[in-house]
């Protein structure tokens, strides 16, 4: 199952294919079908990020924001926190391109929302303090969403170009195009 703020996505749903098996459940559009991709063998699966998923994911996001008055970069990265997909709406200032990225990667690298991250060291002053300045990449405030398959990271979306409670809203919508 891929789960994201208490919803959980079938792997069906998500179109992964099981090696084992080798089949996508036929009622999987076909389009789905080809957006996540299963590498390893015998029972265990292993499933990745694909290009065609992460451009769909940028897309949906993208067609959220142009209905805003803001402008925002879009990415999606894989499980290792390596850029699959990125999209800067005309606009949207250059600094959002480090944000969006660094929100994708805590995300991808940790397994939790950039947000929830920001709940977990509020109360910690040492993690409070530390985090933020010694590990390279993270951000602790909204707009970062892990993409999950089998409860098991295979990658994150980063969003940034409004507050990051809106920032949140269309990285949702970006996922809602793998649901």
């Amino acid at each position: 199952m891929a789960e994201h703020a208490g919803r959980a996505w079938s792997g069906r749903a998500l179109g992964i294919q099981n090696t084992a098996q080798n089949a996508v459940a036929s009622a999987t559009p076909p389009i789905l079908g080809a957006l996540i991709a299963s590498v390893g063998y015998g029972p265990a699966f292993t499933a990745i990020l694909t290009n065609q998923a992460a451009r769909a994911v940028i897309e949906a996001a993208i067609a959220a924001a142009e209905v805003t008055d803001q402008r925002y970069s879009v990415a999606v990265v894989d499980a290792a926190g390596h850029l699959n997909a990125f999209a800067r709406m005309d606009g949207a200032p250059h600094i959002t391109i480090q944000v969006t990225t660094d929100k994708a990667c805590t995300a991808a690298g940790f397994g939790m929302t950039t947000q929830a991250w920001h709940d977990f060291i509020k109360d910690d002053a040492p993690l409070a303090t530390g985090v933020p300045a010694q590990i390279d990449r993270i951000v602790t405030f909204g707009g970062g969403i892990p993409i999950t398959a089998g409860g098991h990271p295979i990658g994150g979306i980063g969003v940034c170009g409004g507050h990051w409670s809106d920032d949140i809203r269309i990285a949702e919508a970006g996922l809602a195009a793998i649901a």
